[in-house]
């Protein structure tokens, strides 16, 4: 689905092949990694975030995972998985043997139960249980096989199964009905969470007792959290870290040099995606369509990119990215350049009282957030149609507005959870969607239904392009940009091309001492 450039290849000629081999000294040395990502929840019920799941992709399991690249799940913690059947409603998994957690008891298949139980029973508003929409009830029919009972034919259940929503729990640690809430963690993963401080940092040693998909698992690692692109950008030229990725600063990122022998650097495709979501609730000034069309009308995505991103992000103009299936330009089809004439007529067929104030808020210290919202607060403005109101918000009270509806409009990146336009529909789009938008349209809702009947995803593309042209006429999110994924690390630390891609995974694993 993605084909990754790599903007720096250090050629090793004439060299012998032990000089590859990391020496005596970096063996066991710890690599550190910085990112401008936050842990939400180290509780993966309570979690559907990209710097949370990059944590669980290597302290937890789950039945099923994602090759570098990959667009089908192969098993980890399962032995095999299928559906049984032609309806695609029943769904069958079998453990490996020999999976313990760190307490030394035996993964049975009422772990698995129990963790895709909880997830449902839990609903946290910042959880990932409606990306479980079509599952009816979970079986454990013996001590290795697990059986899921789907509410509707949903060929892409395999592919929410190998993300982080269906990490695997041990039982006896976590509570059925709340989320866990001390530091640690009990999960099968190639790693083991030793410390933790939120916020400051993730120590990983490998999990020696590790059986799953991976022949082997990587070097001791050390997660640092910087509260924003700057501190990220520092703590590199400082050489506090190893590895600097999501996200540096897009001043930064323009000027890397592949050339710098004192580094490596990748750059690669990425399905992120960053939108405005629009609260359509009818207390909302955005309540009406007619408002949020004209607020389309005004949005300069090409500047944007440009001026606060420096060429980094590409511009967006539809739900789904390119590069995944089913991808169109239905935003640029509708709203094809920048109109305050265009926006005016709507908002005084609308009958509203101009300007139109609402509040607008973002993310503090999240990337070029604030950059971002003072251009677009600009651009909103033009031709005194709208009075927009910003606000930065700290990441998790953030999350918690935007659940809660306290806000009209909000600017959030959504990293794919797996490489297929499912993941950008019912999540984003879809009754009850995570973004929580209130925004509700059936015949959406049933496109969303029929385009996951389709185990040749190829067929769903028709469906998805039916569904950009209803988001483009109704409004419920307008699209900006989508990412270009930067990693970049020193010279003697390789793999790091592996790290991160269109599936969802964080392969620290991958990082090696050279």
């Amino acid at each position: 689905m993605r084909i990754l450039v790599t903007l720096l290849v250090l050629a090793v000629v004439g060299i012998g092949g032990w000089q590859l081999l990391p020496s005596q000294e970096n063996k066991n040395k710890t690599i550190t990694v910085g990112t401008t990502d936050a842990v939400t929840s180290l509780d993966p019920a309570g979690a559907y975030d990209a710097g949370s799941w990059a944590l669980f992709s290597n302290v937890f399991q789950s039945l099923l995972t994602f090759e570098p690249d990959g667009v089908e799940p192969v098993p980890d913690a399962a032995k095999s998985c299928g559906f049984q059947g032609s309806g695609l409603k029943t769904y069958q998994c079998t453990l490996r043997e020999g999976i313990t957690f760190p307490s030394g008891r035996k993964m049975t298949a009422e772990d698995v139960k129990y963790s895709f139980d909880r997830v449902k029973k839990i609903d946290s508003d910042v959880g990932p249980a409606p990306l479980f929409s079509t599952l009816g009830s979970v079986t454990a029919d013996n001590a290795t096989t697990v059986t899921f009972h789907l509410s509707s034919s949903d060929a892409t259940f395999p592919l929410k199964v190998a993300t982080g929503a269906g990490s695997i729990v041990d039982k006896d640690k976590y509570p059925a009905g709340a989320l866990r809430k001390d530091s640690g963690v009990d999960g099968t993963g190639p790693y083991t969470l030793t410390s933790y401080t939120k916020d400051k940092k993730a120590d990983l040693a490998p999990y020696k007792s590790y059986q799953g998909y991976l022949s082997g698992t990587g070097r001791p690692v050390e997660l640092r959290y910087y509260a924003d692109a700057q501190k990220l950008s520092s703590a590199w030229q400082d050489k506090e870290v190893d590895v600097a990725t999501r996200t540096l600063p897009p001043s930064m990122q323009a000027e890397l040099n592949p050339s710098d022998p004192n580094q490596r650097v990748t750059e690669s495709d990425s399905p992120e995606t960053r939108n405005l979501y629009l609260n359509t609730r009818a207390n909302s000034p955005l309540h009406d369509v007619r408002v949020r069309r004209a607020m389309a009308w005004l949005v300069n995505r090409e500047e944007l990119a440009a001026t606060v991103y420096k060429g980094t992000v590409d511009p967006l103009y539809s739900l789904i990215p390119a590069g995944i299936t089913g991808h169109t330009t239905s935003f640029f089809d509708t709203y094809p350049t920048q109109s305050v004439k265009k926006a005016r007529e709507l908002l005084t067929q609308a009958g509203v009282t101009l300007p139109v104030r609402f509040t607008f808020g973002y993310g503090k210290k999240r990337g070029s957030g604030a950059e971002e919202a003072a251009a677009l607060k600009k651009q909103l403005e033009a031709g005194g149609l709208f009075k927009v109101d910003v606000q930065g918000y700290e990441w998790t009270d953030f999350q918690k507005r935007w659940a809660a509806g306290k806000m009209d409009a909000w600017a959030v990146g959504w990293v794919g959870d797996y490489p297929d336009a499912d993941t950008f529909g019912s999540p984003l789009v879809g009754t009850g969607s995570t973004l929580s938008t209130g925004y509700s349209n059936k015949v959406v809702d049933s496109l969303i239904l029929d385009s996951q009947q389709y185990p040749d995803r190829s067929r769903a593309a028709n469906d998805f392009r039916d569904i950009q042209a209803d988001v483009a006429a109704d409004v419920p999110l307008i699209p900006l940009w989508q990412r270009k994924e930067y990693v970049v690390s020193v010279e003697d630390v390789g793999g790091g091309q592996y790290l991160t891609d269109a599936t969802g995974v964080f392969r620290l694993w991958r990082l090696n001492w050279i």
